[in-house]
């Protein structure tokens, strides 16, 4: 029997810790501790501020993730928070920041966007909806659905799981998470339709990170989150895995509707 492998598209919320970013092969970052548990490994493809979309133009676009599809044995959609966050300047716009020249001109136009961010996340918020976000839940759904239909169409019967979006108590942002509920409903509403695993991180990282336990950024988690989020993945494939009459990883797996996995381990 062939260890278990899972493909990971995933935010920065997948590689950073308590004080920084950190290699895709930390044994302490959620992606490798579920990898470590389940005695398999992970192919981790991620990236700072990453959403849905990204994780779409990564699917098609690296040929990392083409080298694993023929060996992946679940597919965990970690994106998804970064689109519920707020986004005064539209998204477009903004990702354009980093391109702009001479290098003085774009260092003013990040100082002023960063300066901004929080004051506008705030008086954004009391608009109809909360405010504009790095991307809409329907697009949000839109990619994650992509990606599922991609994978399975090449991996059939393999679980899929994604993430719901994650919470904070970051100054950058004004302390603003108007989108998250709308992002969280239309998670729900996708994946319960798709036979889509779903894996509450708000619940496992709530008191984590509002405790200020996390990092100091108010966004990113300590170990103990990335601790319960990762044990609680391998809980939640291997249950899967043996629901469907003990197949082991690398067969076909078929995918049904179950309940919501995110209590925290005791």
């Amino acid at each position: 029997m062939s260890p278990p492998e899972l493909l990971v598209l995933g935010d920065s919320l997948a590689f950073h810790g308590p004080e920084r970013a950190e290699p895709a092969d930390h044994p302490r970052i959620w992606p490798q501790v579920a990898a470590t548990a389940l005695g398999g490994r992970v192919e981790l493809v991620a990236g700072i501020g990453w959403t849905a979309r990204h994780a779409w133009h990564a699917l098609t676009h690296d040929p990392r993730v083409w080298a694993t599809m023929p060996r992946i044995d679940a597919l965990v959609l970690g994106v998804g928070g970064m689109d519920a966050l707020p986004s005064p300047l539209p998204t477009a716009l903004r990702e354009l920041i980093p391109v702009v020249r001479p290098a003085a001109v774009r260092g003013h136009v990040r100082d002023a966007y960063l300066r901004a961010q929080p004051w506008l996340s705030r008086a954004f918020a009391s608009l109809p909806g909360g405010g504009p976000v790095a991307l809409p839940p329907r697009l949000t759904i839109s990619y994650l659905e992509r990606c599922r239909a991609a994978v399975t169409t090449l991996r059939p019967g393999i679980p899929v799981v994604a993430m719901l979006p994650s919470v904070h108590r970051a100054a950058v942002y004004g302390g603003v998470h108007a989108g998250r509920t709308a992002a969280e409903g239309a998670t729900r509403a996708w994946a319960g339709a798709h036979g889509v695993r779903v894996l509450d991180a708000p619940t496992l990282v709530a008191a984590h990170v509002l405790g200020g336990h996390g990092n100091p950024d108010g966004m990113h988690w300590g170990w103990e989150a990335h601790r319960r989020v990762g044990e609680t993945l391998a809980d939640l494939l291997r249950g899967e895995w043996e629901r469907c009459e003990g197949a082991r990883p690398g067969t076909a797996h078929g995918v049904g509707s179950q309940p919501v996995v995110g209590a925290p381990r005791r």
